[in-house]
């Protein structure tokens, strides 16, 4: 069975094309600011196509991926700050991106599998002790969150319409190797080394932090693998990590690890940026039935991710 998978350099798909056989990939891929073919360059003989998804795929390019069973949509911008500033990219990136990748689908007649990866801030900010289930409405709040509603939304049309078999991946704040400098865990890696402060995402009265269920990159590669070989149509799959954790705990974790001391200070980013959510929780019923679960602990992940940042210090954009 051959997979077409999409965002194949970048870093979570790059954690699932390394999770399954070579031979069973075909890599679609847009090298840009985020993707990089060195996270899969000892993956094996993994066959690559490039093409930018803004465009549709067109007849020379679907020969070169040549015959696919299923595709998993992981391509997608994806950094909040970044969909505030410049909205357009996101919309541009993850909303005509699959439309471009559904119509290619339903061009070649896909048999197998279309899976749409997509993430807990379709739903909005959860208030404390709420927990978004997999069929509950949906109320983006900022730009980046609106994109992947709406690439769902798409998802979801193509299949009712044109019959494809779809499911839908959703993950809660993910980290691990290879992740882009921008993201909070390998951002505090490097200002804690680098001595500077880290401002955090907090409440109005800057005492409560911003709150998350992190989850290591290589336990989403493993759900989204289970969906791919079990999944039911038309349903969605929520991928959650072991325990809530505040962003404040997971810095105090990284300095720890680090046997730095941790300057910060809470910001309230919500009042002056309101695509800035505080908390976001979801319930995941539907993957655990199937026997998934996290493979470790949260704190042993992320030790693990900063000793590999560590040994890597090109990912923090230092040198060696």
């Amino acid at each position: 069975m051959k997979t077409l998978v999409t965002g194949a350099a970048g870093f979570v798909g790059s954690h699932f094309v390394n999770s399954i056989p070579s031979e069973d990939i075909v890599a679609l891929v847009r090298v840009n600011k985020v993707g990089n073919f060195n996270r899969i360059k000892d993956v094996g003989n993994v066959k690559c196509v490039w093409h930018d998804l803004r465009s549709p795929i067109n007849e020379q390019t679907i020969e070169e991926i040549g015959e696919v069973d299923n595709i998993i949509h992981f391509g997608a911008e994806t950094h909040v700050d970044r969909s505030i500033t410049n909205p357009l990219d996101f919309v541009e990136s993850n909303l005509i991106g699959t439309f471009n990748l559904l119509e290619y689908a339903r061009k070649i007649g896909l048999k197998g599998r279309f899976i749409q990866f997509s993430t807990d801030e379709v739903f909005g900010p959860a208030k404390p002790g709420q927990f978004y289930m997999e069929k509950d409405n949906q109320i983006a709040k900022n730009p980046y969150a609106a994109t992947k509603a709406g690439a769902e939304q798409l998802v979801f049309a193509w299949a009712n319409t044109y019959g494809l078999n779809i499911s839908i991946v959703r993950s809660m704040n993910i980290f691990g190797e290879y992740q882009n400098a921008e993201k909070f865990v390998p951002l505090c890696i490097n200002k804690i080394l680098n001595g500077e402060t880290i401002y955090i995402h907090s409440d109005k009265t800057k005492t409560i932090p911003g709150s998350r269920y992190y989850i290591h990159a290589d336990d989403v590669a493993t759900g989204v693998k289970m969906v791919l070989e079990n999944g039911v149509n038309d349903t969605a799959y929520h991928c959650v990590g072991e325990k809530e954790i505040s962003n404040l705990y997971l810095a105090q974790c990284i300095a720890g690890f680090l046997d730095r001391k941790l300057k910060y200070e809470l910001v309230d980013f919500h009042s002056s940026r309101p695509g800035h959510d505080l908390r976001y929780a979801l319930g995941n019923v539907n993957l655990k039935e199937r026997g998934w679960d996290v493979t470790d602990i949260f704190e042993n992940n992320l030790n693990k991710t900063v000793r590999w940042y560590l040994d890597n210090p090109v990912w923090l954009g230092a040198k060696k």
